[in-house]
């Protein structure tokens, strides 16, 4: 009797158990919808100032989002960047759903602001003519900020999307958002890289 009522309280290793189903992906939005009233704001004010052509405003505009892009670009590209690399697939997908919507609306805000605002200051500072002595410095900055542009909205930002699309389905691949990633994370150096040759000819314009 005692053997029966053993054979009847333990489990049947033999049979499988059910562990539940594997957990749902993160749900997440691609775009923030709380951060877009913080965007329009700072785009209003960029209208406004670029509008009123007041130079401390265009210079804030300029400066501010300049710095913004710079240390963002760098801090992705040689320290967040290698670190990714040693994560593993699960944790690499969680830390992307919650970084890439956020990087969505960052990167271009401060892509229009610096490029708007630049522009603009150069424009009111006389640095868009010809006959300015630092005219070649001007050209070169001009062409350097462009190829970032188009590197950080033809490149990092469809990256981004991508990234965020493969991740809402209902069995993300960990191969394309490691490759997507891995192209994010590449293309934020190269610009790094480039941010560098800005910051010289800046305080090259800034102190000459």
């Amino acid at each position: 009797m005692t053997q029966v009522t053993q054979q009847l309280e333990e489990p049947d290793q033999h049979q499988p158990i059910d562990v539940g189903a594997p957990p749902a992906p993160r749900q997440f939005q691609i775009v923030p919808l709380r951060g877009l009233p913080v965007v329009g704001a700072v785009l209003v004010g960029l209208v406004v100032t670029i509008a009123t052509n007041r130079l401390w405003a265009i210079d804030f505009f300029h400066v501010v989002g300049g710095g913004l892009w710079t240390a963002l670009d760098l801090f992705l590209g040689f320290v967040l960047g290698p670190i990714l690399g040693r994560l593993s697939i699960p944790a690499r997908a969680e830390f992307t759903s919650r970084l890439m919507p956020k990087m969505v609306l960052i990167m271009p805000t401060l892509v229009i602001c610096t490029l708007a605002a630049g522009w603009q200051l150069a424009r009111h500072l006389g640095y868009l003519d010809a006959s300015y002595s630092h005219h070649g410095w001007v050209v070169a900055s001009f062409i350097v900020v462009a190829v970032m542009a188009v590197i950080a909205l033809g490149m990092l930002e469809p990256a981004n999307v991508a990234v965020l699309f493969e991740l809402r389905k209902p069995e993300p691949n960990g191969e394309i958002i490691a490759r997507l990633m891995r192209r994010f994370i590449f293309t934020a150096g190269i610009t790094g890289a480039m941010q560098v040759a800005i910051l010289v000819i800046m305080t090259r314009l800034a102190t000459t």
